[in-house]
């Protein structure tokens, strides 16, 4: 079974795919505009990064936030064979475009891992695992096959066994029901929001300081900005390091087993 420590950025083991392969837009976290396909200022000759050490204080945040769950490393050299597009230029459009999915289903792969990973999903864990086999064998197949997969579909798919995965995690007494709210800049400060179902909820800027979120399912939660300090996550269903990355927080957040502390948390 895939181990979501497999499932992280590897930047050694990749060809810079996230610095080419897509776009973003001259913003608060990109101090540039950069079309999709073209190379980054700031990408090296052996696919490193010129400014890594000070992406944030350049205006590139949005690059410390970024993870692509390990696609990068396993599209170089799984798919590719370790060739990269500035060795052979004509396989420059069909890396870029299969980065995209590969990633998308990478990350099918984190939460697919993380239902397996609790014993109050055993019930599911056949057709969790069966699911998972599935995804991992779409990962495998050529850039050519990776590109006529119909994404959304597999998400629809997987995002069906997930609700079910979150239903009985979060128990008979789930928390509040805030799915797809809009909580940007709201005052949570110290909130009951154990097994709260979170998802797809805009907490942008929310102030969610030692707010208690245990066991709340937060898949696809945006929480840029969120301030986390002293708030609880321990078992918080479906988060990823982005999400994390991209909150606020400090040494008195707790989070869940297996994801990091962000080196710019205060």
């Amino acid at each position: 079974m895939v181990q979501q420590r497999e499932l992280r950025a590897d930047c050694a083991r990749c060809v810079g795919l996230c610095c080419v392969a897509l776009p973003f837009s001259a913003s608060a976290e990109f101090a540039v505009d950069k079309p999709a396909g073209k190379p980054c200022r700031n990408l090296l000759a052996d696919f490193s990064c010129g400014i890594h050490s000070g992406l944030r204080e350049r205006g590139f945040s949005g690059c410390t936030v970024f993870d692509c769950f390990g696609a990068g490393q396993h599209l170089t050299q799984h798919t590719f064979g370790g060739v990269s597009w500035r060795q052979e230029p004509g396989i420059a459009g069909s890396m870029f475009a299969a980065f995209a999915i590969t990633r998308g289903l990478h990350e099918l792969l984190w939460y697919l891992t993380d239902a397996l990973d609790r014993t109050e999903t055993e019930p599911l864990h056949q057709p969790l695992r069966a699911r998972l086999d599935e995804v991992t064998a779409l990962t495998d197949l050529s850039a050519e096959e990776l590109t006529a997969i119909d994404l959304n579909a597999q998400r629809a798919a997987v995002g069906e066994l997930l609700g079910q995965a979150s239903r009985l995690a979060r128990g008979d007494h789930p928390g509040p029901e805030h799915r797809g709210a809009d909580l940007m800049g709201r005052a949570l400060r110290g909130a009951d929001l154990r097994a709260a179902n979170l998802r797809g909820a805009l907490l942008i800027a929310a102030d969610a300081r030692h707010a208690d979120l245990r066991l709340a399912d937060v898949l696809g939660a945006d929480l840029r900005d969120t301030d986390l300090r002293g708030a609880n996550l321990t078992g918080a269903l479906f988060l990823t390091q982005p999400q994390v990355s991209a909150a606020r927080g400090d040494d008195t957040t707790r989070l869940p087993a297996g994801l990091q502390r962000p080196a710019h948390w205060s």
